[in-house]
C-alpha cells in the first residue's frame, strides 16, 4: 500500500507526535527507531504513515550533511504522497545544531520539488503563527516565540526570533514565501498567495494559522499543490492540516472513537528535562505517590567511580519503589533554575567537553538505565521525558518501532514498542517532549486519562 504520507522526526518526541496526530484521526500508522529490515517492514504492511525517529534537533550540520541523505531517500522510496521533515513546534534550531535550513537544503537535493510547505503552527498545541511570526502557549498565557518563558531561556536552542522565515533564513540562503492569515480567509485567496510566490522565485512557503479552520485551508493548500512525493517541513502541524482536510473530502474515513489508557499500578519514568513544564509535572507526580529520584547530571556527564556511584544509587532506589508499589521517576533537573544544571554546566567544561557530547551521554545513560530496570522489574509501561533524552535513550531499548496505543494530551501519548527482544516487544512506553503534557501528565501517563484533549 502506498502511503499518504511518511516522516522524519528531527527527534524521537516529535516523531510520535506525528504518529499520535495520524493514528488517532484512523490512519493507521507505525514510527520506526531505524531504518528497518524487510521483515520489519513487512510486519507492518498495511500501515497508510510511515514515519523514521531520529536525532538530527541535536546534531551539527555536519552530522547532517552525512545521514539525513540516507533519510530522505527512504522517504523517498517509500512512495509516500508527502514527505515531511518533522521538527519542534517551537522551532528549536540554531544554524550550528539542529539546522532546520540545512535540513531542507539536503532534503531538496533529494526531492526537487518547486515549493516546501512549512507549517509550525499547531493551534490544537496552543502553537499559533500570524503574519509570519510564532506563538507558543504557556500555563497561564500565550507569549511571541521569542519572548516565552520556556523558549527564550532554553539551553541550546534560546529563541531569539519570531519570524519563522527571518529565524530559518539565518539557516538557509532559500528564499522565503509566506501565506498569511489574509491570504487564508479562502481558498481561491491561499491559492492565488502560494502561486503568486513561487512564482516570485520563493521556493520554501511559510504558512500562518491560529485556528482549525485555517488549519484545514493550509492542509488542502498542500494537498491540491502537491508534487509527490511532496517535501514538506513542520511540526505535526502539517499532519493536523493534513488528516483536517483528508477528512473533509472523504480520503480517510470519519475518525473512530478514541481508546481509553487502561490503569496501571506504577510505572517507570525517567526525565533529562530542563523545561519548567516538566519540573512543574514532577513537582505534581512526587505530590501525589511518584517518589522522586534525583540523579546529577554533574557526576553522569563524565564516565568514572562519581557516575557508576550516582547510577548504581538510583538503580537501586527505583527498585525498592517499585517493588513496594510506587512509581520511580528519576530525573536530572527540576527545571532550568534548579542548582543541578549549573553543577552539570560547570562540570562539562571543567571536563574540556561540549554540552552536545555530554547530551548525548546523558541521554543513553537513562536509557541503559531504564533498560537494567524494566529487567530487574518486569515493568510494562514507561516514560521518557525530554525530546532529546528520548531521541537518545530509546536505542538503547533494543525497539525497532512504535505504534500508538492511547492519547493522553496532545503531545504525549502512549504507544506500544515492536522489539525483536521479547523483554520490550509489547512495552508501553511514552516519549513526553519536555514541553508537552499537562501538569498532572505523569499521573495521567499511570492512571488513565479521562480528557486527552485538554493541554
Amino acid at each position: 500500500m502506498i502511503p499518504l504520507m511518511a516522516w522524519y522526526g528531527d527527534d524521537f518526541t516529535g516523531s510520535a507526535a506525528v504518529l499520535e496526530v495520524l493514528a488517532f484521526a484512523g490512519v493507521s500508522g507505525v514510527l520506526f527507531l531505524k531504518p528497518p529490515t524487510d521483515q520489519q517492514r513487512d510486519r507492518f504492511s498495511a500501515a497508510r504513515a510511515v514515519g523514521l525517529a531520529g536525532a538530527a534537533r541535536a546534531q551539527t550540520p555536519e552530522w547532517m550533511e552525512a545521514n539525513l541523505p540516507v533519510a530522505f531517500e527512504w522517504l523517498h522510496q517509500s512512495g509516500a504522497e508527502i514527505a515531511l521533515y518533522k521538527v519542534c513546534s517551537t522551532l528549536d534550531s540554531a544554524p550550528q545544531v539542529g539546522s532546520i535550513g540545512r535540513a531542507i537544503d539536503i532534503g531538496q537535493r533529494v526531492f526537487d520539488n518547486a515549493w516546501v510547505p512549512c507549517l509550525v503552527a499547531a493551534p490544537q498545541m496552543r502553537r499559533y503563527q500570524c503574519f509570519g511570526h510564532l506563538f507558543a502557549g504557556a500555563p497561564t498565557k500565550v507569549y511571541r516565540l521569542d519572548r516565552h518563558p520556556v523558549m527564550a531561556r532554553h539551553p541550546v536552542t534560546p529563541m531569539q526570533e519570531s519570524d519563522v522565515a527571518l529565524h530559518l533564513s539565518r539557516q538557509t540562503g532559500r528564499q522565503f514565501g509566506l501565506v498569511d492569515l489574509a491570504a487564508l480567509v479562502d481558498d481561491e485567496g491561499a491559492a492565488s498567495c502560494l502561486a503568486n510566490a513561487v512564482q516570485s522565485g520563493a521556493e520554501i512557503i511559510s504558512l500562518d494559522a491560529q485556528s482549525e479552520a485555517d488549519m484545514s485551508r493550509c492542509g488542502k493548500l498542500i494537498w491540491d499543490n502537491r508534487q509527490a512525493p511532496q517535501f514538506a517541513v513542520g511540526s505535526q502541524g502539517v499532519a493536523y492540516a493534513l488528516v483536517a482536510h483528508w477528512a473533509a473530502t472523504g480520503i480517510i474515513p470519519t475518525a473512530p472513537a478514541l481508546p481509553r489508557l487502561a490503569p496501571v499500578q506504577n510505572i517507570l519514568a525517567v526525565s533529562g528535562s530542563v523545561s519548567a513544564v516538566t519540573a512543574a509535572q514532577i513537582a505534581h507526580a512526587t505530590s501525589h505517590g511518584f517518589v522522586g529520584i534525583a540523579l546529577d547530571a554533574a557526576e553522569i556527564a563524565v564516565d568514572g567511580p562519581a557516575s557508576r556511584r550516582a547510577l548504581d544509587a538510583a538503580r537501586g532506589a527505583a527498585v525498592k519503589a517499585f517493588q513496594s508499589g510506587q512509581s520511580p521517576l528519576i530525573y536530572t533537573a527540576r527545571g532550568p533554575d534548579d542548582p543541578a544544571v549549573e553543577r552539570y554546566r560547570r562540570s562539562v567544561a571543567a571536563a574540556g567537553l561540549t554540552l552536545h557530547e555530554t547530551n548525548r551521554r546523558i541521554g543513553h545513560v537513562l536509557g541503559r538505565l531504564l533498560q537494567d530496570l524494566i529487567a530487574q522489574t518486569g515493568a510494562s509501561r514507561v516514560v521518557i521525558s525530554g525530546g532529546d533524552s528520548s531521541s537518545h535513550a530509546a536505542q538503547e531499548l533494543n525497539i525497532f518501532a512504535l505504534e500508538a496505543l492511547a492519547p493522553v494530551s496532545p503531545g504525549a501519548a502512549m504507544f506500544r514498542a515492536a522489539s525483536d527482544d521479547p523483554a520490550t516487544d509489547g512495552l508501553e512506553i511514552a516519549l513526553k517532549g519536555g514541553q508537552m503534557g499537562r501538569t498532572s501528565c505523569f499521573c495521567d501517563l499511570c492512571d488513565g486519562v479521562r480528557d486527552h484533549t485538554n493541554p
